[in-house]
This record gives C-alpha cells, sequence and structure tokens, in this order.
C-alpha cells in the first residue's frame, strides 16, 4: 500500500469522481474531491454529507468484500478532503494529477477546463474521464494542451483495473508518463489507444449488446439462456484470451469462412475486416503458422498454451465448475 503518494485531485463529485477517489484511498493515496456545481450553503453542506455517506457506504462494501478492514476504512475516510470548487485552488495547485469527471456536456467541461487552466499548475497533468468526446476536441479547451490526455475508466471504477488512456496530437510523452504512473499507483492497468470514437472496450461491448439484444428481439433464445452464455462461455474464455489472442488459437481463416457464412445468413455486419483476409494471404493465421496478429517464433507453445489453460482452471475452480475426474462438475446457478 502506498503511503507516501502525492496527492490526487478529482474535479467533480459524482459517480465516476467518487469511484475514483475510493480507488486512490485504497492506495493509500490523500485525495482532494471538488465539487465543481456552484451551490448555495444548505445546498452545499447537504451534498458534502450525502458524498461522504457515499464514500463510507462503498468504503463498507469493499470491507465486507474483505479488501480492508474497519480501521483501513476510517484512516482511508481520513485521506479524503470534499471541498467546493473555491477551496481547491491550493489543492489544485499542488497537484501532479487532476482528473476531470463532470457531467457529459461540453458546456460543463468547457467551464470546468477554464477553470482548472487558471487553478493547476501549468505543468500538472489534466485527464478527462469523459466517455464521449474525443480528447482531440477536448484539449481545444484546455491552456497548455501538452499537458491534457482522456483517462477513461470503467464502472465499477474501484474494481475494474482496466483505464483507457487517449493522447491528443500536443499531449507530450511527459504527461503520458506521469498519468501512467499515477494510475498504476492505485493499482490500474493503463492501455492506450488513438482518439477513436468508443475508444476499445465501449466500441467492442456495444457490438455485443446489441448483438445479444437483437437475438431476444429475434426468439433466437431467451435473456436468461444469453446471458447465461455468455458469462460461461464467451465471458469465461476472453478472460484468458484476449479477442485477437482467440482469433491466433483457433485460426484466422477459420473466423474469415465462419464470418462468411453469419454474413451471409443474417447479415453484412458479420463480415470479417480486410485485415483477416490479408493475413491469411500472407500466410498469418495464427498459432499454427507461428504468426498471427502475435508473433509465435521462438516461443515455447506448448508452455504458453499450458499456462492458459491453467488460468481458466483457476476461474472455474472459483465459480465450482472446474469438471473432475469420476462425475461431472455441479451445475451452475443463476448466479454463476
Amino acid at each position: 500500500m502506498l503511503t507516501m503518494a502525492p496527492r490526487i485531485c478529482v474535479a467533480g463529485a459524482g459517480r465516476m469522481g467518487e469511484g475514483i477517489t475510493l480507488s486512490y484511498l485504497l492506495a493509500g493515496c490523500d485525495v482532494t474531491l471538488v465539487d465543481i456545481k456552484p451551490r448555495p450553503p444548505a445546498e452545499q453542506a447537504e451534498h458534502s454529507g450525502r458524498v461522504a455517506a457515499n464514500l463510507r457506504r462503498e468504503l463498507g462494501t469493499l470491507s465486507r468484500l474483505g479488501l480492508l478492514d474497519v480501521s483501513q476504512t476510517e484512516a482511508a475516510l481520513r485521506r479524503v478532503r470534499l471541498c467546493r470548487r473555491e477551496d481547491a485552488v491550493a489543492d489544485l495547485r499542488a497537484a501532479r494529477i487532476v482528473f476531470e469527471a463532470v457531467p457529459e456536456r461540453l458546456d460543463a467541461k468547457q467551464d470546468t477546463f477554464q477553470w482548472l487552466g487558471q487553478a493547476c499548475a501549468p505543468d500538472g497533468v489534466i485527464a478527462s474521464t469523459t466517455s464521449t468526446f474525443l480528447v482531440t476536441d477536448l484539449a481545444k479547451l484546455v491552456p497548455h494542451p501538452d499537458r491534457f490526455l482522456n483517462a477513461h475508466w470503467l464502472n465499477p471504477a474501484a474494481l475494474i483495473p482496466l483505464v483507457e488512456v487517449s493522447r491528443g496530437p500536443k499531449t507530450s510523452d511527459a504527461a503520458v508518463a506521469e498519468l501512467l504512473a499515477a494510475l498504476r499507483q492505485a493499482g490500474k492497468v493503463p492501455v492506450q489507444c488513438a482518439p477513436s470514437a468508443g475508444y476499445i472496450v465501449p466500441r467492442i461491448q456495444a457490438l455485443a449488446m446489441n448483438e445479444a439484444a437483437r437475438m431476444v428481439e429475434e426468439g433466437v433464445a431467451s435473456a436468461e439462456d444469453i446471458d447465461t452464455a455468455v458469462r460461461l462461455g464467451f465471458g469465461l474464455r476472453f478472460s484468458v484470451l484476449g479477442l485477437l489472442e482467440f482469433i491466433d488459437w483457433g485460426g484466422g481463416d477459420i473466423l474469415y469462412y465462419a464470418s462468411r457464412y453469419l454474413s451471409g445468413e443474417i447479415g453484412p455486419r458479420f463480415a470479417s475486416p480486410d485485415v483477416i483476409a490479408r493475413n491469411m494471404e500472407e500466410g498469418r493465421n495464427g498459432l499454427r503458422d507461428g504468426q498471427g496478429f502475435y508473433d509465435y517464433a521462438g516461443m515455447d507453445v506448448d508452455a504458453y498454451k499450458m499456462e492458459r489453460l491453467g488460468q481458466l482452471c483457476k476461474r472455474l475452480e472459483v465459480m465450482g465448475l472446474l469438471p473432475r475426474a469420476g462425475g461431472a462438475s455441479a451445475a451452475p446457478g443463476p448466479d454463476a
């Protein structure tokens, strides 16, 4: 646990702001959580009390999950400072990292960035948690765009390790490095992506969720059976193998021909992208060719497969679904 980390500032005391605050409290950091919205004194006091209660409740949930004990909960609460924007200037000036987490409205973003541009240290890194706006659009609103980039957290932010980072054309390498280090301080696993709508996870999951809903609409299967299939098939496999890694395991040519069939039977949305056909032409179908989306040259492929299958077995064991000699594994319940 970190005990001497620099203070983190979070501008915006909504759900995402609270989640980021919890992440850094768990990591032992001091956090200033700033309520951006101007409020009359009575409303401000009520809102601050509600945010404090939310943080206490969520820390209590994490305690019941075994992530910290009661004494650590109280210590964590003492490390957070809730304040109005007028009272946050000194903390913002001292902070190396400031996360913007205001509502997904451009006017709210613009107001916040104008304020942060004046209040933060000139070289302090400002990271927007937006899931909607591209970094190339928001960077225009920030003085010194070299210190600005997007950091898209996934809910529940305190538990999900992934954070998607997107830099702008003027973002400095130093700002990227400082943000990545700060995310790793909180135990997060950052990945980088280009300024593109939907980042990585939302873009993939939107397709999958819409297809699941479409199958209910078409009467292909019940909602319960589709979700069971996702949890015990799709989700389990892809918690061990990434999507592109899985293509390499099965073979890009297999995906190509399966996609041709599905696009003919269901619709063009199932057509494979050109990269799949190019890989086939170049003999890059995956593991059996020694190259695909990944390069397997010089790799002990048998050891690699055993490692991945071992990871899958661990997940199955936790779920009570690991098959055993002499008898089938227990059938999963509705919450499996």
